[in-house]
Formats: structure tokens, C-alpha cells, sequence
């Protein structure tokens, strides 16, 4: 009966969240949209700007046909009406459907983040609890100002390094791009995710380390802990069957966070990298004034965001028994 009611609240819960995460996403929309519409010049000005022999009669026209001499909130729910069924616009600078653009650059931008928040957390989560085993000794400090390093570093700064380094100098690397030109191949791909993922890592490694050797810290200080160490238990089981779980709360909060950050980062790296993701396609379409192609990647940023938080919440109650989604 309780795992029923378990299973209920749950239900509830990340229904009432995604109520609200639709409810952020329409106005957010509006927000940038409305942003969006304040920027100098529309499209059909900046395509009167290419063609001198365009006149005052043709452009009120076109913006007629375009409905761009609509009031703005007019515009947007025309906008939200026809994104609400599917349908999102065409996108100025590639003359294609959004959806048709968005896609492929999401494929590349998933992989990118998700092969970098991987490295960063089989890097990190090792070394915080290495380093909360052992204060304040040399290994330590060394690990702590690596730490300091990473999360110090602007993400330009090492991108550049890494491509002097890797690509100019020594060559064993490309410099950018998602693959070679007329190449497919597995390897091929690898070879151009090394730099960018090897970047981004490091701006998440460095502040997930430093979460989780505290967390540690303060988690093996508790009673239960010397407890189970007196009745004597091994460090092993201690760290992994105590400590751990419980340390893993404030870093999942922490990682929720980061995960979605590190789709900002990947709009610098992506853009350093001229990696093909949707970083550099929102970066391109905002300074195209592609209006459609970067409101919807904006919404998408701030979709991921969201939905990782949710899944943060979610997953509090699976390390901890105490926390009930019942209230």
C-alpha cells in the first residue's frame, strides 16, 4: 500500500512539474520573443538593405505578407498557435523548416555534452572522494588546485590552448569541424570530439570535484558513520555503502545545474571548435537576425535546463528513503 502511494505521489509530483515546466516555456517564449522583436532590423529590412531597386511600396508589402506591421502580441500568438501544432517556422538564413535545421546540429550538440558530462563525472567523482579520504595531504592540494585550475579557466582560453597545442604544433588533432569533409567514419568523429569534449569537461570537473570532496567530508564526519566503522566495517563498504549515497545529494543538485550550464559553455566551445551544434546555430542565427531559428533554440536551451532540475528531484528520493513526494 505504501509503494502504492508511493508511485502516486511521484505521479503527481512530476505532473505538477511538468505543468510547470510548460508554463515557463510559454512565457519565456514570450520573453524572448518580444526580445527578439526589439532587436534592429527585421528580416525584410535587412533584405532591403541587399537590394537598392526594393521601394517603400514593395517592403510595407512584404512585411504585410510576413505580418510583420502586426502588433507584437498579435505576431506571438499567431507564432505560438502554429508551434503548438508542429509547426515552427522556416528559418531565414538556411531557407529550410526549423525542425529540419534544428535536428541534426541537436544530434551533434547531445553528443558533444553528453560524452563531456560523462568524462567530467569519471573524473570527478573519483577524485572528490580520493580527496575527502585524505585532507590535507599532498594528494589533496594537488587535487584541489586542479580543481581551482578548472573551474578558473575560461573556456576560450583553453580551446585556444588546447588547438595550439594539439592541432598546430604537434598535428595529431583537427582543429575543428564535426567530421572531414567526405569522410564518414566512426573514428573520424571521434577524432573531432576530442578537443571539444576534453574542454567542456573541464569546466564542469574542477566545481563537481570540489562539491562531492565536500559533501564527503562533511558526510563521514556523522554519526552513522563511525558506527558503522566500529562494528567493523571495512573503508571500502563504509565509503561505498554509506558515505556515498548520502554525499550524492548536494552533488546531484550540483550536476542538475552543470548540465544544463554546459549547454552555454557549448555554445563558446562549439563556436571555438566551429563544431556543428546547436550553440553555434543559435550564436549564427541571432547574429543573422534569424528570429524562428533562435527562438526555438533558446526554448530549447531553457527546456534542458529545466528537465534536468525534474530529474534532480526525481532522483533525491531514490538516495534517500526519508524524502516522500507524498506532501
Amino acid at each position: 500500500m505504501d509503494h502504492r502511494l508511493d508511485r502516486a505521489a511521484v505521479i503527481r509530483f512530476t505532473a505538477i512539474r511538468l505543468i510547470e515546466i510548460v508554463a515557463m516555456l510559454v512565457l519565456l517564449s514570450f520573453l524572448i520573443y518580444a526580445l527578439i522583436g526589439l532587436m534592429p532590423g527585421d528580416p525584410i529590412d535587412l533584405m532591403a538593405s541587399g537590394d537598392p531597386n526594393i521601394t517603400s511600396a514593395d517592403l510595407a508589402r512584404l512585411k504585410a505578407v510576413y505580418g510583420l506591421d502586426r502588433p507584437l502580441l498579435e505576431r506571438y500568438g499567431r507564432w505560438l498557435g502554429n508551434a503548438l501544432g508542429g509547426d515552427f517556422g522556416y528559418s531565414r538564413l538556411h531557407g529550410r523548416p526549423v525542425v529540419e535545421v534544428l535536428l541534426p546540429r541537436l544530434g551533434n550538440t547531445c553528443l558533444l555534452m553528453g560524452a563531456s558530462f560523462v568524462l567530467a563525472l569519471l573524473i570527478a567523482l573519483p577524485a572528490g572522494i580520493i580527496a575527502a579520504l585524505r585532507p590535507r595531504s599532498w594528494l589533496d592540494y594537488g587535487l584541489n588546485l586542479l580543481a581551482f585550475a578548472g573551474i578558473s579557466m575560461p573556456s576560450f582560453w583553453l580551446a585556444l590552448l588546447l588547438i595550439l597545442l594539439f592541432s598546430v604544433e604537434l598535428g595529431w588533432l583537427p582543429a575543428g569541424g564535426a567530421q572531414t569533409v567526405g569522410v564518414e567514419s566512426l573514428s573520424d568523429r571521434l577524432t573531432h570530439l576530442v578537443l571539444p569534449v576534453v574542454t567542456l569537461a573541464a569546466l564542469t570537473a574542477g566545481s563537481v570535484l570540489r562539491f562531492t570532496r565536500s559533501a564527503m567530508l562533511e558526510t563521514l564526519r556523522q554519526d552513522y558513520i563511525r558506527t558503522a566503522r566500529a562494528k567493523g566495517l571495512g573503508p571500502l563498504g563504509v565509503v561505498l555503502g554509506h558515505a556515498l549515497r548520502n554525499a550524492m545529494i548536494p552533488v546531484v543538485t550540483v550536476l542538475a545545474l552543470h548540465f544544463g550550464a554546459l549547454f552555454s559553455g557549448a555554445l563558446i566551445v562549439e563556436t571555438m571548435f566551429a563544431y556543428l551544434g546547436m550553440g553555434k546555430l543559435i550564436y549564427d542565427s541571432i547574429m543573422g537576425n534569424d528570429f524562428n531559428l533562435a527562438l526555438v533554440g533558446l526554448l530549447f536551451a531553457t527546456l534542458l535546463t529545466l528537465a534536468s532540475n525534474l530529474g534532480a528531484d526525481l532522483i533525491y528520493a531514490r538516495l534517500d528513503p526519508r524524502i516522500s513526494y507524498a506532501d
